[in-house]
């Protein structure tokens, strides 16, 4: 029952944050074009169930005329429309109602804005400016903030939610945050707890089509096969990854495959992350984009 399809509209980001987990960075390539949005759109329509369509990235105010003619389709396509952004554009509260009205009059239902010190650790946080703004012109907002975890509620939580906020072990935060958290034993990772894989509620879709039911987990490209298609004959228990994941998480998904690993790792998610980097080469369609294991290769 997929309700929500959520754009990548762009791997590129203004910022290069450590617990990004698709990768995004100033230099990152990939985005969407209009003939692109306008054909996903298309094909969301033949989804009964699809009642929601965000735009995120990288940053989606990058690629702001595309970003709001994406908005106003998705909207005429009778979707409800959100949007998650780091609001470096919110310099001011005034410029960030400028930036903010069209969306308003779009009736964007969801605004979610970043606010933590992974995005602003050493400048000024403009997410207060687009909070206040959103909020004046009655735009439905919210705030994203992700902090590192103490070891106490890595404990009581059985080490799930690795970064308070929501982020999770993958992509380069893999890379960057892991080594900074405590580690639990890699055979107590049977399930994988962050993403309902056998009906996956929202996947995320990029330019390049990958169809992701998880970062770096492709169920299918949507540009070789339609969207509402690879929905309709989702079928779980047959990929090569999701398959082993459902049935015994990261440590089935290591063992299925002779993946040689670490005896610790801090989440399911750094474990799966780390199985599956070393599985690229052979799944390259499913375990696509390359964008998201720090390779445009």
């Amino acid at each position: 029952m997929l309700k929500g399809v959520h754009f990548i509209l762009s791997y590129t980001c203004n910022s290069e944050c450590d617990h990004c987990f698709v990768y995004s960075g100033p230099t990152v390539k990939g985005t969407f074009t209009l003939r692109q949005v306008k054909a996903a759109i298309e094909e969301m329509k033949r989804i009964e169930s699809v009642e929601w369509v965000y735009f995120e990235g990288g940053e989606p105010f990058m690629f702001y005329p595309l970003m709001v003619e994406g908005l106003r389709l998705a909207r005429d396509a009778g979707f409800k429309l959100g949007i998650v952004t780091n609001s470096y554009w919110a310099t001011t509260e005034e410029n960030a109602e400028l930036w903010l009205k069209p969306l308003l009059e779009l009736g964007v239902s969801d605004l979610s804005v970043s606010d933590d010190a992974f995005h602003y650790e050493n400048e000024e946080n403009p997410s207060k400016n687009a909070l206040r703004a959103a909020k004046r012109l009655g735009i439905p907002v919210g705030t994203i903030r992700i902090n590192m975890p103490t070891k106490l509620e890595m404990l009581i939580n059985k080490g799930r939610p690795i970064l308070r906020g929501g982020a999770l072990l993958k992509g380069r935060a893999a890379e960057t945050l892991a080594e900074k958290l405590p580690k639990r034993r890699y055979d107590r990772f049977t399930e994988c707890t962050a993403e309902n894989l056998r009906e996956p509620g929202r996947v995320h879709i990029d330019p390049y089509g990958n169809v992701q039911v998880c970062q770096g987990i492709s169920i299918g490209n949507m540009w070789e096969t339609p969207l509402s298609t690879l929905d309709a004959e989702y079928d779980p228990e047959r990929h090569p990854i999701i398959g082993p994941l459902l049935e015994g998480g990261p440590v089935l998904l290591a063992k299925r495959y002779g993946v040689k690993h670490e005896k610790g790792y801090a989440s399911e998610c750094h474990f799966c992350y780390m199985v599956r980097l070393a599985l690229l080469d052979r799944f390259p369609r499913h375990l696509a984009p390359r964008q998201v294991y720090g390779s445009e290769g």
